[in-house]
């Protein structure tokens, strides 16, 4: 754990010093130790701020880490940083993924359970309301979509309400991949137009077809897509096992 936690450190501070971030010399505490606890938090901690706070003190990795409050304030002002970082990190991975495969799929970040849906305070919006077909339910809250490679490394991401349909968050899915790259999805996710578009760029967009669809896939090109999703479905197992049960947040921005 402690490894761990210091490989992040030194990963985004090298990072921070390529993209020349700037912080007021008077700063004690880093932009990288921030996100560095940010992702302790998320990925070890189940999004308990304090035990994340008390682990790197007690460590004795970063004894003068912020306390909660400050801490809190600090996390919220660097967003901005964040997607610059996700960014450059981003276009790495694009360049290490030798089998120009990836994929693109969803799953549900519920904000309460169902019976507490009059009571959130976090959102309001009736549109956060839909279902998830896979696991046959209701729920309240935000969809995720993502583009990963085939060992589960997310290189894009975008949300939507849950009642937005999959097909409409595709086309603000920026889809900035190497040329040759062949994107694998499910039939929610057809749009003869975008595969046009991005064909016209080098990349391919295959998505299962339905029985009625009016551009069937030849069958060899099928069983292709089916063998790509299914080890694709299990590197989307792998990253939902590193989410919380319970995301605790008082505001939509702090979720």
């Amino acid at each position: 754990m402690v490894n761990k936690t210091v490989a992040i450190y030194v990963f985004f501070e090298d990072i921070s010093k390529s993209m020349n971030h700037k912080e007021p010399e008077s700063r004690k505490t880093t932009d990288a130790e921030i996100i560095t606890v940010v992702l302790l938090t998320a990925g070890y901690f189940a999004g308990n701020i304090e035990k994340s706070l008390c682990f790197v003190r007690c460590t004795g990795l970063m004894p003068g880490m912020l306390g909660k409050s400050r801490f809190n304030r600090r996390m919220h002002q660097i967003g901005k940083l964040l997607s610059e970082l996700f960014f450059h990190t981003e276009q790495a991975i694009k360049e290490l993924n030798l089998q120009s495969v990836y994929s693109i799929d969803s799953f549900p970040v519920s904000v309460c359970q169902n019976i507490s849906i009059a009571n959130s305070r976090i959102i309001k919006e009736k549109e956060n309301r839909g279902r998830c077909v896979s696991k046959r339910c209701w729920f309240y809250g935000f969809k995720v979509h993502m583009i990963i490679t085939p060992g589960g490394i997310l290189v894009e991401f975008t949300f939507t309400a849950r009642s937005k349909y999959d097909l409409n968050r595709l086309r603000q899915l920026s889809v900035n991949l190497p040329e040759e790259s062949e994107v694998l999805t499910d039939s929610a996710y057809t749009d003869y137009l975008l595969e046009e578009i991005l064909s016209e760029n080098g990349i391919k967009l295959l998505a299962n077809r339905k029985n009625n669809s009016r551009q069937s896939h030849n069958p060899c090109t099928e069983y292709l897509i089916s063998i790509g999703r299914k080890q694709l479905k299990t590197a989307f197992s792998d990253i939902a096992k590193y989410l919380p049960k319970k995301i605790h947040a008082m505001t939509k921005s702090g979720f």
